[in-house]
């Protein structure tokens, strides 16, 4: 059985409702006081952690190396560097990002994108590693990360089976002994009919790990079933205001639907029990609502049980219907009132 993983003070685990992570990226649009924002309304709604991305443009790539051409992508036209400059959250704002979630008593960490980031967010002792799915192949910032003895968590969009297992081996061999995978599509939207969640339960039994859900759809729905399929991390972008703007912003939650998604996840974990086919205690009172059979007209003693005498209605007081046909055979052995549930007493 899979060990309970922990973050500093929050347990993900089989036994525990899913810990939601509310994922900043850029849609604070270069605004500290709106990456603040951003930290409380996450808080307010519920969510267990804020996260942050450490990079830098120049630490991603370089001028004029690539401009993306896809009329499908939200980023259409735009130079990778001139992506990386708009959306990259300023190293000297983490502190502040930092210190602004424990006040609000949830946990900040973030996904560094080069081994530079990782002696950063050291220096500010976070609690967790998060491995974006784009650098899940990069096995310097693997090691990097393992070294740190801290939990990861490692995305795995846009990676085939071999490309997970050699992360996986990487991570485990170098010193990570706390890892959870999370199931991701990389497509930003992603829509629901290729997120294919059914693969989080296999993915959980062939790395022996707990599996959640990076997810790039809109609304909650994918998220609220994934957890009936065991994910117990679900990570979703998030804004303030989609009308806003942001680079992540059009598929990003508002802090209503951030506060859904806790709720939905959780009530999706709560119900899903145990196998039961036995009457609940709770169910106990409801009892009287089933149908059971009614003298509905007087009944003299020796008179015949008929379909005009008797009928199956609510509620369950007496004779139960399944044994009706039996009824119908047999005689009274007393007057019976019309309005009274017949019982075995009175045949």
């Amino acid at each position: 059985m899979m060990k309970d993983f922990r973050i500093a003070n929050k347990v993900v685990g089989r036994g525990y409702p899913p810990f939601i992570i509310a994922e900043m990226s850029g849609n604070h649009n270069q605004s500290l006081d709106t990456a603040l924002a951003i930290v409380d309304a996450a808080a307010d709604a519920g969510a267990h952690a804020i996260k942050l991305q450490t990079y830098t443009a120049d630490t991603m790539t370089i001028p004029g190396a690539y401009t993306i051409q896809d009329k499908d992508s939200i980023w259409n036209g735009m130079e990778l560097y001139d992506l990386y400059k708009v959306a990259y959250t300023p190293w000297e704002w983490h502190k502040p990002i930092f210190d602004r979630a424990r006040e609000k008593g949830i946990l900040a960490f973030s996904s560094p994108f080069d081994e530079t980031a990782v002696d950063f967010l050291e220096t500010l002792d976070v609690p967790v590693y998060k491995i974006a799915s784009f650098e899940n192949t990069d096995w310097p910032l693997l090691k990097k990360v393992a070294a740190t003895g801290k939990p990861v968590i490692m995305s795995t969009g846009v990676s085939n089976l071999t490309d997970i297992a050699e992360s996986v081996r990487v991570l485990r061999e170098n010193g990570c002994e706390d890892l959870i995978l999370l199931k991701c599509t990389s497509t930003y939207p992603a829509s629901p009919e290729n997120t294919n969640i059914r693969t989080i339960p296999h993915m959980a039994e062939l790395f022996n790990c707990h599996v959640g859900l990076s997810d790039h759809t809109m609304g909650i729905g994918v998220s609220v079933g994934s957890v009936v399929l065991g994910a117990r991390i679900i990570e979703k972008h998030f804004t303030l205001d989609r009308a806003a703007g942001g680079v992540d912003a059009s598929f990003s939650l508002e802090p209503d639907e951030l506060k859904a998604l806790v709720v939905e996840t959780e009530r999706a974990f709560l119900s899903l029990g145990i196998i039961n086919y036995e009457i609940l205690r709770v169910e106990e009172k409801s009892r009287i609502f089933k149908r059971s059979v009614f003298a509905v007209e007087d009944i003299a003693e020796g008179e015949n049980f008929t379909k005009l005498n008797t009928r199956i209605i609510r509620p369950g007081l007496g004779l139960e219907p399944k044994l009706y046909d039996y009824l119908l055979e047999k005689k009274a052995t007393k007057n019976i009132s019309k309005g009274s549930p017949i019982d075995s007493f009175m045949f």
